[in-house]
């Protein structure tokens, strides 16, 4: 039966419990699908903060995870078709009266049905591209008036202060503090030679291509590229790009992707011209849950 997990009930590093139930059934819908059903935002949620602020929903073959306005669900493979993924959504999401977001990471029918059933409709999808990281990677050569380098100590607030205004009306990105950045860079994936950034002569960042590696997957992904918008069309994205991108390719991994939003027409055709190819959507849900019925 799903019932709701307490705050102390939960320790994300505990070998049993609660939590070590969720990434099990994370982990086996996972290798099922292809795909990171739990994403990082929730992730570092709930190693670094618990259930401060979540609402979890357990079952043996499955979870509803509800942390913000940002709604997880997850059904173990063995367990679908049996309305237990619904049965999980509807109890997280008693007596919320307030608009949430649900991400399909496969864009299933499944979960189309659920969504549905819940009352949100279909609001906004995310494009998975990637590329070979091969020898048709172009050179990654910075115009007059900046330069290129890795991160140090010390760029935090100026990275911050270029992501928020890069990505001011973006839904995630936009908002990422100190704190979130620490999470990330407390990770085992995050490293400082794989971040690089544009700056000016008076060292001021101009944007920065921060790439990621997937060590299990064995590829690279493209994680955030900004560029501040003062210094919009002089090519930095580009540049920042490509020197991300043969770093990648000098680690010796084969592929890179990255995630775009779907009608984001400039980026994708930027990328088109990179030699990017869409290879999964991702759909996003969105509104005030309608439970009756």
């Amino acid at each position: 039966m799903p019932r709701r997990i307490t705050a102390d009930e939960f320790d994300w590093s505990a070998s049993t419990g609660p939590a070590a139930q969720l990434r099990a059934i994370a982990a086996a819908a996972d290798e099922h699908d292809g795909v990171v059903s739990l994403n990082e935002a929730a992730q570092l949620h709930l190693k670094h903060r618990g259930l401060d602020g979540s609402t979890l929903v357990l079952d043996e073959g499955g979870f509803a995870l509800l942390t913000g306005s940002d709604l997880d669900l997850v059904v173990a493979p063995e367990a679908r078709s049996h309305g237990l993924g619904t049965a999980l959504a509807r109890e997280a999401l008693s007596g919320v009266d307030r608009e949430i977001d649900a991400w399909s990471h496969s864009d299933c029918g499944a979960a189309a049905r659920i969504a549905e059933r819940l009352g949100l409709p279909r609001e906004r999808e995310l494009w998975v591209m990637s590329r070979p990281l091969d020898a048709t990677l172009p050179a990654a050569e910075p115009s007059a008036g900046y330069t290129v380098r890795t991160f140090r100590d010390g760029d935090e607030e100026g990275l911050l202060e270029t992501n928020a205004l890069a990505f001011s009306h973006h839904p995630e990105q936009g908002h990422m503090s100190l704190a979130d950045f620490r999470e990330r860079q407390s990770e085992d994936w995050f490293d400082p030679a794989g971040l690089f950034l544009a700056v000016d002569s008076e060292e001021q960042i101009l944007g920065f291509h921060w790439t990621k590696v997937h060590r299990e997957e064995n590829l690279g992904e493209v994680y955030v590229v900004a560029v501040n918008p003062r210094a919009a069309g002089r090519g930095i994205g580009k540049v920042l790009t490509n020197a991300g991108l043969l770093h990648l390719r000098d680690l010796g991994l084969p592929t890179v992707i990255l995630y775009v939003d779907g009608d984001n027409a400039p980026a994708i055709a930027v990328y088109d011209g990179a030699g990017f190819t869409r290879v999964r959507v991702e759909a996003q849900y969105r509104g005030v849950p309608a439970l009756a019925g």
